[in-house]
């Protein structure tokens, strides 16, 4: 892959990011704080993770929680 196509696949990744992150945001108008102890190492794994796909570490932790309650509903239905 050249570098081209490499940034036409971030720039199209990233706008897929940033549209899930509208949708998440039209959808919840009323945020709720929650006090979160992680590990270290937990919290760099997150924090490079989130890094990767454009968040922060708390849109990355809040992606996470949605995308398990996602599945976990998903598999019930």
């Amino acid at each position: 892959m050249g570098p081209e196509e490499r940034e036409q696949a971030l720039r199209a990744r990233l706008e897929r990011i940033e549209a899930l992150e509208r949708e998440l945001k039209a959808k919840e108008s009323a945020k709720k704080q929650v006090p979160l102890r992680l590990s270290a190492t937990l919290w760099s794994e997150i924090a490079a993770w989130a890094e990767e796909d454009f968040r922060s570490i708390n849109g990355q932790i809040e992606f996470i929680l949605t995308e398990a309650v996602r599945r976990r509903k998903g598999k019930k239905e």
